[in-house]
């Protein structure tokens, strides 16, 4: 199970209500009814929590267009520095929305493409939902992570390989759980090779 304390109830709910409403004029996610949108973006989105560690001090969630799976760690996380970063300006604008009205103070929300953005410091952790294919996240967010950075992966069941030739390697493979969803869910996590 999620392992959360009721206190997050409140303003994850929030969340989904302001995504709910968005969503009817800016089509931000192909889910349009809120009992959905519990299971397959909250519940879902909060499955990989327990993977983020307490030492961890930053997080950027790349392509995480209506915020999925950032602005819920950065609810359930208020410690944890997070940047959400998307190239659609409709969904980052969505995301400023949620910041302002969540009172989040630990949100930055970055309008760019992956490649062309550069953090001043690396992250802790480099977080994505079915972004990308693996090799290709891997590809396009090296840049935002040093050797100690994780580099974690939402996927579902199709098995990715990493290229033979990656500067990667995988440091854990786990099945997530989430509460009321019949469907397969992994999470990959990876390292650059020292």
């Amino acid at each position: 199970m999620l392992a959360l304390t009721e206190s997050f109830v409140e303003p994850i709910w929030q969340y989904l209500l302001l995504l709910h409403k968005w969503n009817k004029a800016y089509n931000l996610t192909a889910i349009r009814h809120l009992d959905d949108m519990v299971v397959h973006h909250a519940l879902d989105g909060l499955s990989v929590h327990g993977f983020i560690n307490s030492s961890d001090q930053s997080l950027i969630d790349v392509g995480t267009g209506g915020g999925i799976p950032g602005i819920l760690l950065a609810i359930v996380r208020q410690d944890l520095s997070v940047t959400l970063l998307d190239a659609v300006g409709k969904k980052t604008r969505f995301l400023r929305q949620v910041k302002r009205e969540l009172g989040l103070k630990n949100v930055t929300v970055v309008h760019d493409r992956v490649e062309n953005y550069s953090p001043d410091d690396f992250f802790d952790v480099v977080i994505s939902r079915a972004f990308s294919e693996v090799n290709q996240f891997l590809q396009w967010t090296h840049h935002l992570g040093g050797n100690q950075t994780r580099f974690l992966a939402m996927k579902g069941p199709r098995d990715e390989p990493l290229a033979q030739n990656s500067v990667f390697e995988l440091i854990a493979e786990d099945d997530l759980t989430v509460p009321q969803l019949n469907e397969q869910r992994k999470l990959y996590q990876y390292q650059k090779r020292s």
